[in-house]
């Protein structure tokens, strides 16, 4: 399916989307893209749906191209704080904030969100497939995430971050069960699946 170029069909909307939201550890990152109304590539899409060499490929295209972008995180310590979902949002703001044009439009991924300043805006569930600038906002979001999480790998490697990115994979839940989370995991979350004893 052919993603549309906009929701209102404004020069200066801008798609924003965030990564990271499912994850155990690290930031949750998120993007905001105004792209030209020429901007086209047969490859661009939600980033879920594309391999990670697509949208390594993609990014760098996206971030010439684009007449504006940014990308912006909330840390672990803030996720627990304000919770994933407001973390999330924050995140988002953070990155609107951040570009060099200030938007007429806001177009976000999902359903929930708090006003950015008085620039209107309009949720769209799974807009990342449906949008192009969604679909861009979601590939710079899901790659600088997962630079970050690289970094992080470096650092505390026993956690497997350059397979599973923070992810509740078994691999990443038994490190957690061997030598318990360090300060890049969120701590508000589950990081081991209830235990339910019978006795």
């Amino acid at each position: 399916m052919r993603l549309q170029r906009s929701i209102k069909g404004l020069n200066l909307e801008a798609g924003c989307d965030e990564a990271g939201r499912g994850c155990l550890a690290g930031p949750v990152t998120a993007a905001a893209v105004i792209l030209p109304p020429d901007f086209d590539h047969p490859w661009l899409n939600d980033s879920k749906q594309l391999s990670q060499k697509k949208r390594e490929t993609l990014r760098p295209i996206i971030e010439k191209e684009a007449i504006a972008w940014a990308v912006a995180e909330c840390s672990p310590q803030e996720i627990d704080e304000l919770n994933i979902l407001w973390a999330s949002v924050e995140a988002m703001h953070r990155a609107i904030a951040a570009l060099s044009i200030q938007p007429a439009f806001l177009a976000i991924d999902g359903n929930r969100f708090k006003p950015y300043a008085d620039i209107p805006h309009q949720t769209e569930v799974k807009g990342d497939a449906r949008f192009l600038h969604i679909a861009a906002a979601s590939i710079l979001a899901k790659t600088h995430r997962d630079e970050r999480m690289m970094q992080g790998h470096r650092e505390f490697p026993d956690y497997r971050w350059d397979k599973n990115m923070g992810y509740p994979t078994a691999e990443h839940r038994s490190a957690i069960r061997e030598i318990g989370p360090c300060s890049w995991h969120r701590k508000s979350f589950h990081l081991l699946p209830l235990q339910i004893r019978l006795f």
